[in-house]
């Protein structure tokens, strides 16, 4: 008996740490929400940031993008493919510039375009 709860709380484990990764449907579209409420009024999203709406909705949507979103991305879509479920992001109309991704290849750090 011993030995099926080991085996059982080792499958739960290994099971739940697939679903850190994923996707993030919840996590990113808070950031856009933050996003787009910065390019609006950055005002506004430091008042978010202080009450704390933005810190807590991503901390929620963190939860549920774990036991939800990226689970059932993991486990009914990727792990039996090997390719990984992307996620695109809502297309902001900036006001006063942009930056781009790090990742970008024609990005640079703290520079932003026009």
């Amino acid at each position: 008996m011993k030995k099926l709860a080991s085996a059982l709380a080792l499958a739960a484990v290994v099971s739940l740490t697939s679903c850190a990764s994923g996707p993030h449907q919840l996590a990113r579209t808070v950031d856009d929400w933050d996003q787009k409420v910065y390019i609006n009024s950055p005002w506004l999203n430091a008042v978010l940031y202080i009450v704390p709406v933005f810190p807590l909705a991503k901390f929620g949507a963190g939860i549920g993008d774990f036991f939800v979103t990226d689970a059932y991305a993991f486990w009914f879509k990727d792990a039996w493919d090997g390719k990984g479920t992307g996620f695109e992001h809502y297309k902001q109309n900036w006001t006063d510039g942009r930056m781009k991704s790090l990742l970008m290849s024609d990005s640079g750090f703290i520079r932003i375009d026009k």
